[in-house]
């Protein structure tokens, strides 16, 4: 997709070991997972907001 390869990935993740240090890893994972949940309940919530008004304006046109 990127162009990163196993070597590349497996580099990337000693620098990160070097600069953040064993301790702090799962933090790191967890604040990531936690953000990319956040990230789908907000698009879904996106998409359930931009399909709701068209039911709304269905019904008001009905109750005219």
């Amino acid at each position: 997709m990127f162009g990163i390869g196993m070597p590349e990935l497996i580099i990337i993740l000693i620098i990160i070991l070097i600069i953040f240090g064993a301790g702090k890893l799962p933090e790191i994972g967890s604040g990531i997972g936690k953000g990319i949940k956040n990230f789908k309940k907000a698009t879904q919530e996106a998409q359930e907001e931009l399909s709701a008004p068209k039911e709304d304006k269905d019904s008001e046109e009905e109750k005219s």
